[in-house]
């Protein structure tokens, strides 16, 4: 778990995306909170839960370095997910992602979490540096990375995703 000032990170386990692939008002039982309206943050991350699950069922060994579930502590809410994208490769990168619920946007949450994560992969002294990737266009994701310390070192083609912006943060920084 995570611990940031008004958050708490809770690696997403098995049982979590069981419950979410069932029902995901299981998850207030399971995690003593509510849902936020639109915790996903986006319809996509639904999509993702499905494939997010069978890639941890198959690389237990991923938890920690997978799905983080958000919990907003003074309202004991459920208001988004992110994590990693998978440990860290053999250079030393990790990479990290986010998502809140609209209603908890714009209040510097998602800028907590991306630092409650950077500080996390940094413990690991293996990892040397952190990496994000966006839309190609200043939005609110660019100025929360920008805001954690991460700069905007080029643009590259996501085979999924299309052209997409890369932003990194090295240790020595």
């Amino acid at each position: 778990m995570i611990e940031t000032p008004r958050l708490r990170l809770v690696p997403c386990e098995l049982i979590h995306f069981e419950a979410i692939l069932e029902n995901e008002k299981n998850l207030e039982s399971l995690l003593d909170v509510t849902l936020a309206d639109e915790w996903l943050g986006f319809p996509a991350a639904q999509e993702a839960m499905r494939p997010s699950y069978e890639f941890l069922k198959a690389n237990p060994s991923a938890l920690g370095w997978w799905t983080y579930l958000f919990v907003f502590k003074p309202e004991f809410k459920l208001i988004g997910l992110g994590g990693f994208k998978g440990r860290p490769t053999n250079e030393g990168v990790a990479e990290i992602g986010y998502a809140l619920a609209p209603g908890y946007r714009g209040k510097g949450l998602a800028t907590e979490a991306a630092a409650g994560l950077i500080d996390y992969a940094f413990v690991d002294p293996l990892v040397v540096e952190m990496r994000a990737h966006t839309l190609p266009e200043r939005n609110a994701s660019t100025r929360v990375l920008e805001r954690v310390g991460m700069k905007y070192v080029g643009s590259l083609q996501d085979p999924t995703d299309g052209e997409v912006w890369r932003w990194s943060l090295e240790r020595a920084q």
